[in-house]
C-alpha cells in the first residue's frame, strides 16, 4: 500500500550524491539527521497531522522535498510510524497495570507470545534484573486483571502494580539530545 509520502518521493537522489558533498551527519544506524531533518522531526513530534505544505513552510522546504526526507526517515527506521493516542478509559479500560514476570528459562518465548496475543498488553519489554519481562496493560476491573495474571502465572512468578498516575506519559526523546556525551 502506497503512502502519501511515497507519492511525492524522489527516490534515490541522496545515493547519487558523492559522500564528500553530503552535509548530513549519520547516527549509529546510518539515519540522516542533519539540522533540517531534526527540525522536521521536532515539528512532527509537536503535531504529526501537519500537511506536507505546512511542514515545508516551517522547515523552509518545498512539499516534495519534505516528502522525500520523510520517506528517507521512514525507510531508515528513524520515523517508525504515526498513530493516534487513544485514552484507554474511553474504551472501557480504566485500570492501568504494570506486570513483571520471572518465567522459567524454557518459557521465555511463550511469555512473549502470550503478551503478543493479549490485546490488553500495550507494551512488553525484555529486561535485566530479577524479572525477565515488564509489561504495561489496561484492564476493565480487578476481575479482568486477575484473568490476565492467571494467564501469565502458569509460566512464572508475576508481580503487578496498579498505575496511580503518570507524571510522564510515553514520549519521544528530544531531537536535539546529543547522541554521545562530550569527551
Amino acid at each position: 500500500m502506497q503512502t502519501w509520502v511515497d507519492e511525492w518521493c524522489l527516490k534515490g537522489t541522496h545515493a547519487l550524491m558523492p559522500a564528500n558533498q553530503r552535509k548530513n551527519s549519520q547516527n549509529a544506524d546510518g539515519a540522516l539527521l542533519d539540522a533540517v531533518n531534526r527540525h522536521l522531526l521536532a515539528e512532527l513530534l509537536a503535531d504529526a497531522r501537519l500537511s506536507l505544505a505546512e511542514l515545508g513552510r516551517r522547515v523552509g522546504l518545498s512539499a516534495p522535498a519534505v516528502a522525500e526526507r520523510l520517506h528517507r526517515l521512514q525507510e531508515t527506521g528513524v520515523v517508525r510510524g504515526y498513530q493516534a493516542d487513544v485514552d484507554p478509559r474511553a474504551l472501557g479500560y480504566p485500570l492501568g497495570v504494570v506486570l513483571r514476570i520471572r518465567p522459567e528459562a524454557r518459557h521465555l518465548r511463550i511469555v512473549a507470545d502470550c503478551a503478543r496475543g493479549s490485546p490488553e498488553v500495550v507494551e512488553c519489554h525484555r529486561i535485566t534484573g530479577e524479572d525477565c519481562y515488564l509489561m504495561k496493560l489496561y484492564v476493565r476491573d480487578v476481575e479482568h486483571l486477575e484473568e490476565l495474571i492467571d494467564r501469565f502465572t502458569r509460566y512464572g512468578q508475576t508481580t503487578t502494580s496498579i498505575i496511580q498516575s503518570s507524571p510522564i506519559r510515553g514520549r519521544s526523546l528530544p531531537v536535539d539530545l546529543p547522541a554521545r556525551a562530550p569527551s
